[in-house]
């Protein structure tokens, strides 16, 4: 996943279909993103692997992406697909626009997590997210990235390249360009299938309330 000094939205985005809420009752929709382990790594070429490069960079301060929809109802939530599209990562410590803050050649977990707008009150942007009964958070393992500033492989610069809506200066109509849907099939993660997730009973939410995930992560 790229990221830069400047922030970039995330591509693929991240998008969620939520059932089981209390249609009356207020909710925050939030995201951030948490390392996944304590490591740094690098790519390697002749392997075209990824390899442990030593201990991971000092801890970035929080930040929490909240969805600009929120607060809403949950009729409101689960009528939609709830998009993370506008989330934007960078590498500068000392953003000031609201982006997530990540280390180049990391790997991260993003989370998502469905709050109780009365147990959303000292959610913040620059803040860990509240804990309570009140806040369910939900991660899936197949939206693990890794975060560089440059593209480490070729057919992933290309493959982004031709699904990424925001990258059409990148293109080049008369050029001739290796098939998009040989490289989809050797990257089949592109199209799995929709995802299911039933969880507990909590305050203000459905018992059995699910979130559907629609994997669009490398």
């Amino acid at each position: 996943m790229i990221i830069t000094k400047a922030g970039r939205r995330m591509f693929p985005a991240m998008r969620v279909k939520i059932t089981g809420l209390d249609p009356h009752q207020q909710y925050y929709i939030a995201m951030d993103i948490i390392p996944v382990d304590n490591k740094r790594y690098r790519y390697v070429y002749h392997s075209s692997k990824w390899m442990v490069a030593g201990n991971a960079d000092s801890p970035v301060p929080p930040r929490v992406y909240i969805h600009p929809d929120s607060p809403a109802s949950g009729e409101t939530w689960m009528r939609q697909v709830v998009s993370f599209d506008k989330l934007k990562l960078t590498n500068n410590e000392l953003d000031d626009q609201g982006h997530i803050i990540l280390h180049s050649m990391h790997k991260y977990q993003p989370r998502v997590h469905v709050i109780r707008k009365e147990c959303g009150e000292e959610l913040s942007p620059v803040r860990a997210i509240p804990a309570g009964e009140g806040t369910r958070t939900f991660s899936f393992s197949e939206t693990v990235f890794t975060t560089v500033t440059a593209y480490q492989n070729q057919q992933i610069t290309r493959l982004k390249i031709d699904r990424n809506p925001f990258a059409k200066g990148f293109r080049d109509s008369g050029r001739n360009r290796m098939g998009l849907e040989a490289l989809v099939e050797s990257y089949a993660f592109w199209r799995p299938s929709l995802r299911t997730l039933t969880f507990e009973d909590i305050p203000g939410m459905a018992k059995q309330g699910r979130v559907n995930k629609e994997e669009h992560f490398e």
